[in-house]
């Protein structure tokens, strides 16, 4: 019954402790979900520790019954999303939902109603969600691809949360997809063409990140990607504090020769991000390092040796975009650390993504390369 449902706000050590806690309940038989380390989600949701917080406010929520935690969520808004165009996806008036977990609909019914009131009282009139927390999180819900496990840095739900928040009258806003394809072979002979014809280009140089100087680089590229960025659906710009503490949290997993930086006359001009799928390595550790999990952990790293490698963020300046050079470009990086990552880490599988429904540059250069929707994620949108 949801008037035996209770929804406060988290308040205590004891409250986010609760807030990360439920999904490892709920999704215990779930064989496809990857537990998080919770001390990353911990970080996630603590204003002291994520510079999100810096332009950003969000109040976390938990549903009880009968004294039981039963369901989360988080309602926020971002106000440097706030000053985007609204045609761009966030905009004036537009708050934001997510992290969002419920063991029945009339848990899930009550949360989104809490968190829709709390926007409505930092005077927003638009709701867009999941986000988790910004588009640069784990933005939209899975609504396709349950019969896999995600990769690092993307999300899982329940398949009955759809029909959820489509009843509470939410409607599809944009779809994200995630492109699977393998890795072991070359590519189509067009694209070899395309690459081997670079190759003999003296303008072009693709080359790896430099991790002696990794602050530099990661503000190069990150720096690439706000540009390459700017227009796309949903942009938030990454300030210069969360493109240090990307750089901080990524530095682990990041490999030289799996992050290419391409220079035309001398220019960096585009980059491509690649990473070892983690949750391989994260999947048994159940979401905790203790007692020993850091010693697995680090042991991996050291030298992983793991099946998936994903493309999380590719990015060529915006003055580039929709050029023959910028897809020769794109199709040069992803086959030298396609060559890279089967030889050196064993990897036969490659998952490229999110890619907006829209971005048509993106969605041609997965198809040349024989790539498949292996995922979607949706995000909803609803007036207030």
């Amino acid at each position: 019954m949801t008037d035996s449902i209770t929804i406060r706000p988290v308040e205590t050590k004891a409250d986010r402790k609760a807030f990360v806690d439920l999904p490892f309940r709920l999704y215990a038989n779930d064989p496809n979900w990857v537990p998080p380390l919770k001390d990353e989600v911990h970080g996630l949701i603590t204003p002291a520790k994520n510079p999100w917080f810096g332009h950003g406010e969000a109040q976390l929520f938990l549903a009880e019954r009968a004294g039981r935690v039963v369901g989360r969520i988080s309602a926020h808004l971002d106000h440097l999303a706030l000053t985007q165009p609204l045609e761009q996806g966030m905009g004036p008036g537009t708050g934001n939902w997510g992290m969002m977990e419920a063991e029945d609909e009339a848990v899930f019914q009550a949360l989104i109603a809490r968190a829709e009131q709390w926007l409505r009282d930092k005077g927003m009139h638009r709701s867009l969600g999941p986000l988790s927390l910004s588009i640069w999180d784990e933005p939209g819900l899975l609504i396709s691809g349950f019969d896999h496990p995600p990769t690092v840095m993307m999300g899982h739900n329940s398949p009955a949360y759809r029909a959820w928040v489509e009843a509470a009258g939410y409607a599809p806003a944009k779809s994200l997809y995630t492109y699977d394809l393998g890795i072991s072979e070359p590519f189509p002979p067009i694209v070899q063409r395309i690459v081997a014809s670079g190759e003999r280009n003296p303008r072009i140089r693709i080359r790896n990140v430099d991790k002696s100087r990794f602050e530099t680089e990661a503000a190069l590229i990150l720096g690439i990607l706000n540009d390459a960025w700017a227009d796309n659906w949903g942009f938030v710009p990454l300030t210069d504090a969360e493109i240090a503490y990307v750089g901080k949290k990524l530095k682990p997993i990041v490999f030289e020769d799996l992050i290419r930086i391409a220079e035309v006359d001398g220019e960096p001009v585009a980059f491509m991000l690649v990473l070892p799928d983690l949750n391989e390595a994260l999947k048994p550790l159940g979401g905790s390092l203790l007692p020993f999990g850091w010693a697995k952990l680090l042991l991996w790293l050291r030298k992983p040796k793991v099946r998936t490698m994903r493309v999380p963020l590719m990015g060529v300046v915006k003055r580039l975009q929709s050029s023959r050079l910028a897809s020769q470009l794109a199709f040069m990086m992803i086959e030298f650390i396609r060559r890279d990552a089967t030889v050196r880490y064993g990897s036969t599988r490659g998952e490229i993504g999110w890619i907006l429904d829209d971005n048509q540059g993106m969605r041609a250069i997965a198809d040349a390369i024989e790539s498949k929707i292996n995922k979607e994620y949706v995000v909803y949108d609803k007036s207030l």
